[in-house]
């Protein structure tokens, strides 16, 4: 059996992993092309202002908080092959579609439908990794996908910008049309390929042989038993509701999603904002630094939780490190390389939370994951509306981009007190043989 475990754990591994990182990979290079197109003539064709652009760069999390529920629990009734596929065909085209915006209003339900569309995928990807991967390793296979919005925006941000530069005005369409249309076509194409390539589960994946699948099945049950608090919940849904620990972690992603979204969809014009002589092309370039030293970091701590297992510090310190990167960098706008620097360490942070702080969620009651991570996800994005509004109504308030900067750094270190906060202390109870405490 100890056979049937290392190969069943290393095709896992090898078959579900990758392409999860490759589907977030697309999901993110379509979620955050509206930052390039934005410094690559949009603004200007449209007749944006920087409120404009931050409500219509945050109007995404609209509709991802007000699907995000229904999409997961879409996930658990139709399987996670079939309605992956379906969401990633829909983004795919709301995508191709924004290439041809002719208006603010159109772009504006184009984007929440973008959010519609992706609102399922995250938290679907999260209970996903539930049915292959035990609790113990979920930092280190989250962090195996959610190593894609760093890696998409470092490969992303110079890919963008040479587009919207060398595809200019091709059959008559700026280059920013350009960005849309080229990357929408992905999408499409994997949401064909994974209706044939997932497995909504241990037991029907053909790749597995039937030793594999039997030690993976046991394990999976066996892990899920461990997790179960001594409670009967007759009602999944109205239960998630009532659950403390869910609000809480849904709090902690609201604040965490205000930073992560903040330099995700400001970077560029941040990056921009340091200097007069620095061109589109080379926005491109240094945005990718921070994000790709982001990804590092995301791999690295998650390893470090894992091995330890430990996970609040590993999350808190993470939020912490970003907030003091973002003050670094307000302070130091006059002198670009130390605020390009300062940005880096900002992305370090981000980016290192993310895989202990999924892992914290995964240990939430089996039985009410699928509303539950849909809750903290979707409630939690909605961050990802009120952080790029806010920042650019700032900056139209202000004329320049270090009072946001200051404005994420305070919503990062709060994130990170929050999680402080989560520590649980075990109850400590008396034994009938003994009057001495013992820990439950």
């Amino acid at each position: 059996m100890t056979d049937a475990k290392h190969s069943a754990l290393s095709k896992v591994s090898w078959h579900i992993l990758p392409y999860l990182f490759v589907i977030y990979f697309i999901a993110f290079l379509d979620r955050s092309s509206i930052t390039y197109a934005s410094i690559g003539g949009m603004d200007k064709e449209l007749g944006l202002t920087a409120t404009t652009y931050g409500f219509i760069a945050g109007i995404f999390f609209i509709g991802y908080f007000l699907f995000g529920i229904p999409g997961n629990m879409m996930l658990e009734r139709i399987g996670a092959r079939r309605w992956m596929a379906f969401i990633l065909v829909f983004w795919g085209t709301v995508t191709l579609i924004t290439g041809f915006v002719s208006s603010v209003s159109m772009l504006v339900v184009l984007r929440f439908l973008l959010g519609v569309s992706e609102a399922g995928l995250f938290p679907g990807m999260t209970l996903y990794i539930t049915y292959w991967i035990r609790s113990k390793d979920r930092a280190r296979a989250i962090a195996a996908f959610m190593i894609a919005p760093p890696v998409a925006n470092s490969i992303g941000a110079p890919i963008a910008t040479w587009i919207i530069t060398s595809v200019h005005m091709e059959l008559d369409l700026a280059g920013w049309r350009w960005l849309f249309i080229i990357i929408g076509i992905p999408a499409v194409l994997m949401g064909i390929y994974t209706i044939f390539f997932l497995a909504d589960g241990p037991a029907k994946a053909r790749w597995l042989n039937s030793d594999e699948k039997n030690w993976l099945i046991k394990a999976l049950a066996d892990d899920a038993e461990q997790q179960k608090e001594n409670k009967v919940v007759n009602a999944p849904f109205i239960d998630a509701f009532k659950d403390a620990k869910i609000w809480k972690m849904t709090g902690v992603n609201f604040f965490y999603c205000i930073g992560l979204y903040g330099i995700t969809f400001w970077m560029p014009q941040m990056v921009k904002s340091l200097s007069n002589n620095i061109t589109t092309m080379q926005v491109g370039l240094i945005s990718a630094i921070p994000y790709l030293l982001g990804a590092i970091a995301l791999v690295v701590n998650s390893r470090w939780s894992d091995s330890s297992g430990e996970r609040i510090w590993h999350t808190a310190g993470g939020a912490i490190l970003g907030g003091i990167g973002f003050i670094g960098a307000a302070l130091t706008t006059g002198i670009p390389v130390l605020s390009v620097g300062f940005i880096c360490l900002s992305a370090i942070g981000v980016y290192a939370y993310s895989g202990p702080y999924w892992a914290i969620t995964t240990t939430v009651d089996p039985r009410i994951a699928a509303v539950g991570l849909g809750i903290v996800n979707a409630v939690g994005n909605f961050g990802g509306f009120f952080g790029p509004y806010a920042i650019g109504w700032l900056k139209s308030a202000t004329g320049s981009t270090e009072v946001g900067m200051y404005f994420l750094a305070a919503t990062l270190i709060i994130t990170g007190l929050i999680v402080i906060s989560l520590h649980e202390h075990k109850p400590v109870v008396k034994q009938p043989d003994t009057t001495m405490p013992k820990e439950a």
